[in-house]
């Protein structure tokens, strides 16, 4: 998923067979512009957090439980407000995709996996479930970001086409503020999260790892560990910036 504004660049997509951009700053003439290389193009949205700098942040703000530590201006969302979720259902996610998507990109599924977020699972089952419908029914893709055991726990990941696991094995530690390698254990488990969401549920997968530099033995590590798993690997920096995008695109021996 890239971040900034993406018009000046789109001949560099041009080798990407799928692309993620902000479904907000992106135009319709930004989506037009990857998307006639024949790329596929998904829309970012987060269904489990409300971001202060969204246009839609006024219609969603009564909706907000605890702050993310992690990112300054973001929030939790209370996933089991109906209000919530018809402004995405309504509003939200059908302003993103009349852009010219082929689809959404989902995020923050995740966070009705914490104990303190428990009374949010229905209703994050309810939204994806008819996200999902919203957007085959345009004949579109959803793909989805982590959250591995919540989407199959509420019986979600049958209804993707794709999903990226982040921080498999290189991620960024907000604490101390510098890349890191990934626990051992933690590892492990994204390795075999990876192999059941493409064998199980048939889903194309893709890792996302966050090192300091675009080459070296970090970027390396990450990228092998990610074909290893079946997965097609990505590489850059915490803030998926356009100077990071590779060139050519990375992809398994």
């Amino acid at each position: 998923m890239l971040r900034g504004g993406v018009g000046a660049v789109g001949e560099r997509f041009a080798p990407f067979d799928v692309v993620v951009v902000d479904g907000e700053e992106a135009t319709r003439a930004d989506v037009a512009a990857i998307a006639r290389h024949g790329t596929v193009v998904l829309g970012y949205l987060s269904v489990g957090t409300i971001e202060r700098w969204r246009s839609w942040y006024p219609l969603l703000r009564a909706y907000r439980l605890n702050p993310d530590r992690d990112w300054s201006g973001e929030w939790f969302a209370d996933a089991s407000r109906r209000g919530f979720r018809r402004a995405l259902l309504r509003r939200i996610a059908p302003r993103l995709l009349a852009k010219g998507f082929d689809g959404l990109f989902l995020d923050n599924v995740d966070m009705v996996e914490t104990r303190n977020h428990r009374a949010q699972r229905p209703g994050m089952r309810h939204l994806v479930r008819r996200l999902a419908a919203l957007v085959h029914g345009e004949g579109g893709l959803l793909f989805a970001q982590n959250g591995a055991w919540a989407l199959r726990r509420l019986r979600l990941a049958r209804l993707l086409d794709g999903w990226n696991r982040e921080d498999v094995t290189f991620t960024y530690d907000f604490a101390r503020h510098r890349y890191a390698r990934v626990r051992p254990g933690a590892h492990r488990e994204a390795m075999r999260e990876l192999r059941r969401m493409r064998r199980r549920f048939g889903l194309l997968t893709t890792a996302t790892d966050y090192t300091a530099r675009a080459r070296g033995r970090a970027a390396r590590a990450a990228i092998a560990s990610a074909c290893a798993a079946g997965a097609l690997p990505y590489v850059s920096d915490i803030g998926l910036t356009l100077r990071r995008l590779p060139d050519p695109p990375l992809a398994c021996p």
